[in-house]
Order: C-alpha cells, then structure tokens, then sequence
C-alpha cells in the first residue's frame, strides 16, 4: 500500500496539478493556478462528452486531505486503471490506436472551445480493451490563434515512431525505452528510406520539421499564429497521415508457434480443460499471461471474467493478439510486448517515473505455459532462479513442464553444447517446491507433458 499522502513519482512535471496516493487510494489535485481552464472542461460540456464515449478516464470530485493544501482548487477520484502500460510495449496498432484517439480528442476539445495542451502517449492508457486519455488535466481553453502548443509532442511521441516501425522495423517502437518521452525528428528521418521524402505528410511533419529544428538548433519551432479552422485542418491532416500508416506483419517464428505444434489434439484440448477448470477454482482478480503468443490462454482466463494481461517478446504476436482483440471486442485482455529476460525496467527522472515490470505486480495468478524450456535451455535459467521470479510476481502459478523426451525439447538440446543432464521434472519440482507449494499436477491426455497448479508460500 502507498504511503498516506505520497505523491506519485512520476506527477511531478505539469505545474497544473499531480497524482497522490491516500490510504491505498489514488488521486489527482487539481491546483489553483488551473482553475479557469478545469471548471472550464466541466462547464462546457466536454468532460461530459469525452467520458460518455469512453475517450476520457471518468472521476468524481472527492474531499480528502491533499498533500498541499495551500494548492488545492479541487482533488478529484479518477476511475481506476488495473494496470499500467507504457508505449515500449506495446504493439503497432495500440501507438496507432492511442495516436488517433489523441487527435481525435483535440477535434472534440476544440469544437468545445478548448485544445490539448499535452499530446503525449504516456497520457494513454488501454481499458476495457480501448485506448483512453488519463490526464484530466491535458486541456486549456483555446485563445483564437494561438498554435497548438503540442504538436511538436505529437509528431516526436506518436507520429515519429509509427513511420519509422511501418517503413523499417515494428520492433524499432522498444526505443521509446531509451528515448523515454519522444523520438528525436533528426533521428527518425535519418532512418527512413529515401522515398517518405515523396509522400506529403511525412516529408512536412518529420523531414521538414526536423530539418527546420537542426537549423535553428532548437527542439520547438518558433510559434506562429494559425486560425481555428487551420488548426482543424492541421489535425485533420495528421490523422490521414496516421490511419494510412500500415504495420508489416511477416511471420515469425512465434507467430507460427501454433501451426508446428507437438501437441496431439487431444493434449492441446485437455490443457485447454484444465487451464480454465484451475481458472475457475482460483477465481483470481488478475491473470499475467507470459509467452501468450497469440493468447489463445488468455482468451481462456478473460472469457472467465478475469482481467488478463497477455505478454510475449515478439510484437507480430503480439499485434496479431490485439487485432483479435479489436475484432471481437474483447474487454479483458492487454496484450503487450514484453522479454521475461530483459523485462522493461524503472526509467524516468531517478528510475521511478516508469514502473519496473516486477514493480507493478504482484498479479494474483501467472500462467506459464510452454515457457520453462525456453527458459530454462533457450535462455539457460536455472529452475531454482525461474521459481524465484515467479515466486516475486504472482501468488498462484499455472505452469506447465515439457520433458527431455518431447520433441520440442529435443530440437532445443540439439543446438547447444551445454550439458543439461539438470533439466528432468524431478529437479523441476525439487527447485519449485522451495518457493511454492505444488496443489494439483495433471499429465496431459495422449503426451508426457505436465501441468501443474501451485500456490506461494507465505
């Protein structure tokens, strides 16, 4: 539980306001100095409309004590988030998604006499299976030609980052990891073959645009007056340029993980069983899948009513997970891009304004299916540091063992020269046993693969 009263060490930036803990409780003080600009977005109507179509995180204004009182015009209650996504994981189409729900914000905030004064993707996050603006302070009332204050910050923070994974490598979004906050337009450019100088949008907003800040050795152009129907049209523009943005979607070897299965049928369906009878008994809260794949598990803990967030190191999969996701309206499941074996770390101003994957946990139950191999052969983990990790993120583990005789296995044995005579369920459970207690193991049906439900030891 947080601190009583803690600010929250990423709400530090935005002299509008900031996020507190109270007694477990998370809310943001609306300070003095923004006054005009918040009783503005409830007046006009626009909180109203972006909440009733899910493009704005609801809250409710509450009485609790504010950690600067001698600040404070309003502290409000924001609705709840089950979990914290930052945009180095996610997949092409969620940054395309949170890119064109930004602008279309904008749209409706200026039809409302208002405009973003932020357009960061970091101020998105992804509920009920669609992304949403959480900063209820990102507004300002809008002054007849003024510049939109944040297009520099859509073009760096979104619109950089998609042309350069749509015209080079999907797997060039992890750089949000070492940018932090937005790509540099100099950067991108130099990356982006020749012919994105022939196509309109992307030689103004990236090319020209960073050949204009190289030049005047600045990261913010000069502002210039523009009228209200231009700035329309500027948004406009930009989301063109972002809906015609395509991710290449080749197949990879996870992507086809499926296809090539060793599994009979009758063991793939009797894992199926038994992941979703062990579900149902555990009737957890969270569910974290880890090396999801497609998520076809996840699917299986959502359709319990479970909220689950579906990981996996490769982003083809993890796009193709949530396009499934899209399609049929899924409100359950995250996916997200995530490597057990270089998880996303604490970045930020003194590592703390991004959590650490482990930070954000612990989820109630893990499920580890067709992973301890990998892990364990592929990545050379030994079991005893395996339960450990599992043992730090989840309270019950859902996790299945692949023996040296499965053909799988096999094939991993067969590229390394190491000797893995330490890999056999007995070890297996042996290292396992000293961090959880082992409630139930299944063999699956017509396959020696095992599975196993366990609880943590307190």
């Amino acid at each position: 539980m947080k601190k009583k009263n803690s600010k929250h060490p990423a709400s530090y930036r935005d002299p509008c306001g900031f996020v507190f803990f109270h007694e477990g409780e998370l809310y943001r003080q609306v300070n003095l100095c923004y006054r005009e600009h918040y009783d503005y977005l409830i007046s006009s109507g626009l909180y109203k409309k972006l909440v009733k179509e899910d493009l704005l995180i609801p809250h409710e204004e509450v009485n609790v004590p504010s950690p600067e009182p001698s600040r404070v015009h309003r502290v409000i209650k924001p609705e709840r988030i089950p979990f914290t996504s930052y945009p180095y994981e996610w997949c092409f189409s969620q940054l395309k998604d949170a890119a064109l729900i930004t602008l279309k914000i904008q749209k409706t905030a200026l039809n409302h006499g208002m405009v973003l004064k932020d357009a960061t993707p970091y101020n998105i996050q992804f509920y009920k299976g669609k992304p949403v603006l959480i900063d209820t302070l990102s507004f300002e009332i809008y002054r007849d030609g003024e510049p939109w204050r944040a297009y520099r910050q859509f073009c760096q923070g979104f619109l950089a980052p998609l042309v350069l994974a749509a015209y080079t490598d999907l797997r060039t979004l992890s750089l949000f990891r070492i940018f932090h906050e937005e790509y540099p337009l100099d950067f991108v450019a130099s990356l982006l073959p020749s012919k994105t100088k022939f196509r309109p949008g992307i030689f103004t907003h990236i090319h020209l645009h960073a050949g204009l800040q190289t030049k005047m050795g600045m990261s913010q152009l000069p502002e210039r007056k523009i009228g209200k129907n231009a700035l329309y049209g500027l948004v406009e523009a930009l989301q063109g340029i972002v809906e015609g943005l395509k991710p290449k979607i080749k197949k990879s070897v996870w992507s086809s993980y499926y296809e090539q299965l060793s599994y009979t049928s009758g063991a793939f369906e009797d894992k199926k069983k038994v992941v979703e009878e062990w579900i149902k008994k555990l009737s957890p809260s969270t569910v974290w899948d880890l090396g999801a794949n497609v998520g076809i598990f996840s699917r299986i803990s959502a359709s319990c009513g479970v909220f689950t967030v579906s990981f996996d190191m490769d982003p083809v999969c993890v796009e193709l997970n949530y396009t499934e996701c899209k399609k049929k309206e899924e409100v359950n499941i995250l996916p997200l891009v995530m490597d057990l074996t270089n998880p996303s770390p604490g970045i930020g101003w003194e590592n703390k304004e991004r959590e650490s994957f482990m930070e954000r946990g612990p989820c109630n139950t893990a499920l580890a299916l067709a992973l301890v191999h990998h892990l364990a052969i592929g990545c050379n983990v030994p079991f005893g540091k395996m339960a450990q990790f599992f043992s730090r993120i989840c309270k019950n583990l859902i996790i299945e063992f692949i023996p040296p005789d499965d053909e799988r296995v096999k094939l991993l044995l067969s590229r390394k020269k190491e000797n893995f005579e330490w890999y056999s369920m007995e070890n297996f459970e042996r290292a396992f046993s000293a961090f959880f207690e082992i409630q139930e193991k299944r063999v699956l049906t017509g396959s020696s693969r095992v599975m196993y439900l366990m609880e943590g030891k307190t």
